[in-house]
């Protein structure tokens, strides 16, 4: 009795995906569309390797809810720690500060590429996954933070998504920061005494950690709503699978100033600013803040950009540690359907915010910064969702057919001139049986069909099929050539020397 073979299960990594080649060429070409916006407006590209060391990367996503502090490492060769880059602002300051001498300043750059983080996998939820960014180093002008801005509007209109189904929102962590001196110093009006309580300021490590979980529980704030923001910054809460959160711990006093921030919102952006002022007047960092919220909304307004654009709103504060000062995100504001069929908006596609200090980690000096970056798998959801960009489309949207083997030669010579003339096309290498081409081509989203027999040869012809006015043909043909050639729906005869031309017709409907 023969030995059985041993066969490897095939199985896939918890949280990954496989990509088709619909979706692969789906986002290549939104791509393609946001790199044109970001060269518009004068950014480079970079590239940065996906290992990082440990060291260099940071520790700077919100850990208290990912495990294994939310990023892939091992040791190397020489047992240094190395870890897949779990963003790709980290890798640029890294970049930055081993290239400064020779880098203009400001530098702008735009990378894309697959980031990783150790999350738990849900629904739309990856450990892998996409983001396209753009970023600004050696400024600290909010010019760089407007102009960011702008770049993430224009970016979602260039892809169709039209004003009213989108909206930039802005915050500053300054005065975020302001607003938690009176937290965290308990008083209702009097700054710290030791500096700015909270990340970037003076005040102890104890005030700085509590101050980071005060803002993590804000940025929950559309999972969870203000019930459960007041949950989690008093004693926690129970998450949907029932699991408690503990939470910050404040005092109701102090959650009270929490909730009443929250609280604020105005149409125009000048309204906000006032409305804020007197939460952050006896803070220095809050005052700073604000000034450079009207900064911004000066350069927005002088550029075009209203409050049916960008608007500001105090409850941003994006999640990562290292922001700094203004931070903003774009949102999808049209509905969906969520999973259990109740209407949401489809929410957060683009996010970032100025990091002033990332640099200065290596370098011991402070190198000003400040970007955004695309969620590209979730953006490009929407955009199907939308319609706004075709799945199906093929690589090459031409196929050559082969009806006899004798003339395997002169249809290489139809797919070598298809390709010399620009048009991508394809020379059908499977069996020779008709109907099978032809649902070939319709599963791999073709356009055109050539086709050419003897006959046609003998007359200097070929035949062009429009797949897309004929899309039912391959289920009634099957092995009759015969009455495919009789019916000839959506199918035409061009002289052989036309033939390009034709083909160029045909795609044109489709552009």
């Amino acid at each position: 009795m023969s030995d059985k073979i041993r066969r490897t299960e095939a199985r896939r990594l918890r949280g990954f995906r496989d990509l088709s080649g619909e979706v692969v060429s789906a986002r290549e070409r939104m791509i393609a569309r946001i790199r044109s916006v970001y060269e518009r407006y004068g950014f480079a590209p970079l590239e940065t390797p996906a290992l990082e060391y440990v060291e260099c990367l940071g520790k700077f996503l919100p850990e208290s809810d990912q495990p294994d502090a939310g990023i892939f490492s091992f040791r190397d060769e020489d047992e240094a720690w190395v870890a897949l880059r779990y963003d790709l602002t980290a890798p640029l300051s890294r970049y930055v500060a081993m290239n400064i001498n020779e880098l203009p300043l400001p530098f702008r750059r735009y990378q894309v590429g697959p980031v990783w983080r150790v999350e738990k996998p849900g629904p739309g939820r990856f450990r892998e996954f996409y983001q396209f960014d753009f970023d600004s180093v050696g400024t600290g002008s909010m010019l760089a933070d407007a102009e960011a801005c702008m770049i993430m509007a224009e970016t979602l209109e260039t892809l169709g998504i039209r004003r009213g189904d989108y909206v930039i929102r802005v915050n500053n962590r300054k005065v975020l920061n302001g607003v938690l001196e009176r937290v965290l110093c308990g008083s209702a009006g009097a700054a710290c005494s030791e500096g700015a309580a909270g990340p970037g300021g003076t005040a102890g490590a104890a005030d700085a950690s509590l101050a980071l979980n005060v803002l993590r529980c804000i940025d929950k704030l559309d999972k969870v709503g203000l019930p459960g923001v007041e949950q989690l910054l008093g004693k926690g809460r129970k998450d949907e699978s029932g699991a408690f959160i503990p939470g910050a711990g404040l005092p109701p006093e102090q959650i009270r100033i929490v909730l009443d921030y929250l609280g604020i919102r105005a149409t125009f952006r000048a309204a906000l600013i006032g409305d804020l002022a007197p939460l952050v007047e006896a803070s220095e960092v809050g005052r700073q803040g604000l000034d450079e919220l009207r900064q911004i909304d000066a350069a927005l307004s002088a550029g075009g950009f209203d409050e049916d654009r960008v608007v500001f709103d105090s409850t941003v504060v994006r999640g990562l540690e290292y922001y700094t000062g203004p931070v903003f995100e774009g949102a999808l504001t049209f509905e969906i359907k969520d999973e259990d069929g109740q209407p949401r908006q489809f929410g957060s596609v683009f996010g970032g915010g100025r990091y002033d200090d990332l640099v200065k980690r290596f370098l011991g000096r402070e190198i000003p910064a400040t970007g955004a970056s695309i969620g590209v798998d979730r953006l490009l959801s929407a955009l199907q969702y939308l319609r706004k960009i075709e799945s199906s489309a093929s690589v090459a949207p031409v196929l050559v057919t082969r009806l006899d083997k004798s003339l395997t030669g002169e249809y290489q010579k139809l797919v070598a001139e298809l390709r010399a003339a620009g048009i991508n096309a394809e020379l059908y290498v499977g069996t020779q049986n008709i109907g099978k081409q032809f649902q070939y081509a319709s599963r791999t989203g073709k356009i055109a069909c050539i086709v050419m027999g003897s006959d046609e040869l003998a007359r200097g012809e070929v035949s062009i099929k429009d797949l897309r006015l004929g899309d039912e043909l391959s289920k009634e043909v099957g092995e009759d050539r015969k009455k495919w050639l009789e019916q000839q729906p959506a199918q035409a005869s061009a002289p052989r020397g036309q033939m390009i031309e034709a083909v160029r017709g045909v795609l044109g409907r489709y552009a």
